[in-house]
C-alpha cells in the first residue's frame, strides 16, 4: 500500500484519530495538573591549576578538562551524598539527594553545574548550599598528595548556589504540545490498522477485483430509500435514480456483440438491496422504452410484489408446475412497457423446481415476447437458488452493499458463478457514501421540472390500484403463450 492508500485509511477512520487525540490531550492535561511543581537550585564550579609559562598553561588546560569529566561522576556519588545529608539533614536520605543531582560540563571548558531538583523551594537551596560546600571539600582531600603539599587542583564557586523562582516542571504547553503530536501518531497509527483488517467491502475498486468483473454502477445511499425504494414520483429525480440510469446504459452496452437479454440480479447475502435494484432496473429500462418484464425467482422470501404492489398469490411457482399459463399471472405495472411476473405461492422444493424444464423453457419462450428479462433471484451464499437461475439467464449482475459484505463474501459468491460457468456483467456498490462535490454537480446540473401529475405510481397502494386495474392488459406475445 502506498502514501495515498494510507491517508485514504485515517481519512475513513478519522474518527478514531480524534478520540486518540483528545484522550491523548485529556491524559496530559491529568498528568500536569497532578503533577507536584519541582525547583532546581544550581551552583557552578571553577576548575583550575596554578601553571607557569604558555606551555604549562595549555597542558594545563588539557589536563584540568579530563579532570572535570571526572568531577562530574564525583558529583553524584555515594560519598559527597552522605557528607551532605550528613551536614545538612533536610528529611531527604542520601539515595534521594544522589538521585536528584545532575551535572553538566561544556565541551572544552573548565566550568562544572551541578543542579538539584526538589518539590521544596527552600529545601532545594539549603541542600545545593550544602552540596557546593561539601564538594569543594572532598575534591581537596582527593587532591591532596600523600606528603601533604598543596593540592594540583582548586575549585571555586563562581556562580549559585540559587534557586529558580517559578517551577521546572511540569510545562503545561510543552506537556499539551507532546500529548497531541502522540495522541495523532497513535491515533493515525490505530487508523491504519483498523483500516487494514476492515475486511468489509469499502469501496469500488475493491470490488473490480475481488469479482474480476466491471463496476457498472454505484447506487448512492439516501436516507428516504427504506420508505420509497422505487425511482419513481419525487424520487425519480434524485441522485440514486439518475445512478440506476447510469446502470441502466452500462447495462445496455457492457458488451455490445453480445447483449444479455435475461439477467439475473443477485447478491452474496441477504439484505443488499438486490430486490430494489432488480426493481429500478427494470423500470429504468421501461422508461427508456424497451419492452421489459420482471421475474420474482427468490421463492423462498419473494419481496418484488410488496415493492411493485401487485398480487403476488399467484405466480412463478403456479406457471412452473403447470397450474396456470404465464399469459394469466403477468401483470402490468404503470403506464410503461414493464411486465411483473410475481413469485406465487411457497413451494418445498425450490432449488429443484427453478432449475427444473419448465423453467427453462419458460425462459426461452419468454425471451421471444420481451425485450429484457430481469429475474431477482435468492443470495449466492444463502442457497443454491441463485446459481440455478444464473446458469439458464445470459448473465449475473452482482449487488454488493457497501461497508457490510466482507471480500472473502463477495470473492465466494463470484466464485459460485464462475464454477459453473455464469457470465458475469458485472457488479453494482449499492448504498455507496458519494463525496458531497459529486452530489453536488448532479443537482446543480439536474433539470428541474414543473409540478405535474406522475407518470407511475407515486407509492405502493397507487402502483397496486393501478395493477389491478390493467391486469387485464397483456402483450400480445404473453396472450399466444396462454392459448
Amino acid at each position: 500500500m502506498d502514501v495515498l492508500g494510507y491517508l485514504h485509511l485515517v481519512r475513513r477512520h478519522w474518527w478514531i484519530v480524534l478520540v486518540t487525540l483528545m484522550a491523548a490531550l485529556g491524559t496530559a492535561a491529568l498528568v500536569t495538573v497532578r503533577a507536584a511543581p519541582r525547583y532546581e537550585a544550581s551552583v557552578t564550579f571553577f576548575v583550575t591549576t596554578p601553571s607557569q609559562g604558555v606551555t604549562d598553561a595549555y597542558q594545563g588546560g588539557l589536563f584540568l578538562q579530563q579532570r572535570v569529566k571526572s568531577y562530574a561522576d564525583l558529583l553524584t556519588s555515594d560519598r559527597l551524598a552522605q557528607s551532605v545529608v550528613a551536614d545538612s539533614p533536610q528529611g531527604l536520605t542520601a539515595d534521594q539527594v544522589q538521585s536528584r543531582i545532575s551535572t553538566s560540563a561544556e565541551a572544552g571548558t573548565v566550568l562544572l553545574k551541578a543542579t538539584f531538583t526538589d518539590t521544596d523551594q527552600t529545601r532545594a537551596l539549603k541542600t545545593t548550599e550544602a552540596l557546593s560546600a561539601k564538594f569543594v571539600e572532598l575534591v581537596q582531600k582527593v587532591e591532596t598528595p600523600p606528603d601533604g603539599k598543596s593540592p594540583p587542583i582548586k575549585l571555586e564557586v563562581v556562580s549559585g548556589p540559587r534557586v529558580s523562582s517559578s517551577p521546572v516542571s511540569p510545562q503545561p504547553v510543552r506537556n499539551l504540545v507532546v500529548g497531541g503530536l502522540i495522541g495523532l501518531l497513535l491515533g493515525a497509527a490505530l487508523a491504519v490498522l483498523r483500516g487494514m483488517a476492515d475486511v468489509r467491502m469499502r469501496d469500488a475498486a475493491a470490488l473490480q477485483r475481488v469479482t474480476g468483473s466491471p463496476l457498472l454502477g454505484e447506487v448512492p445511499f439516501e436516507s428516504g430509500a427504506k420508505s420509497s425504494p422505487l425511482i419513481v414520483g419525487e424520487a425519480a429525480n434524485s441522485p440514486r435514480a439518475e445512478a440506476v440510469r447510469k446502470l441502466r446504459t452500462n447495462l445496455r452496452f457492457v458488451d455490445v456483440h453480445e447483449p444479455a437479454r435475461v439477467i439475473a440480479v443477485t447478491s452474496a447475502l441477504q439484505g443488499e438491496g438486490k430486490t430494489t435494484m432488480a426493481c429500478n432496473i427494470a423500470i429504468a429500462l421501461a422508461e427508456a422504452g424497451w419492452r421489459v418484464l420482471l421475474i420474482d425467482a427468490d421463492l423462498r422470501r419473494p419481496k418484488v410484489a410488496d415493492y411493485l404492489g401487485v398480487d403476488g398469490g399467484v405466480g412463478l411457482t403456479d406457471v412452473l408446475v403447470g397450474d396456470v399459463q404465464v399469459g394469466d399471472v403477468v401483470q402490468r405495472w404503470g403506464d410503461k412497457s414493464l411486465l411483473v411476473l410475481p413469485s406465487g405461492a411457497t413451494p418445498p422444493n425450490p432449488s429443484e423446481l427453478l432449475g427444473s424444464k419448465a423453467m427453462a423453457d419458460l425462459l426461452v419462450a419468454l425471451r421471444e415476447s420481451a425485450d429484457i428479462v430481469v429475474i431477482d433471484t435468492a443470495p449466492l451464499l444463502a442457497v443454491t437458488d441463485g446459481v440455478v437461475v444464473a446458469v439458464q439467464a445470459d448473465g449475473a449482475l452482482l449487488v454488493t452493499q457497501q461497508g457490510r459484505t466482507s471480500r472473502n463474501q463477495v470473492a465466494a459468491a463470484a466464485r459460485a458463478l464462475h464454477s459453473v460457468s455464469v457470465r458475469l456483467l458485472g457488479c453494482v456498490l449499492n448504498m455507496a457514501k458519494v463525496a458531497k462535490a459529486d452530489a453536488y454537480q448532479y443537482e446543480a446540473y439536474k433539470v428541474v421540472l414543473p409540478p405535474a401529475a406522475p407518470s407511475v405510481p407515486t407509492d405502493r397502494a397507487e402502483a397496486a390500484r393501478r395493477g389491478r386495474r390493467a391486469g387485464g392488459d397483456r402483450t400480445q406475445e404473453l396472450t399466444r403463450l396462454s392459448r
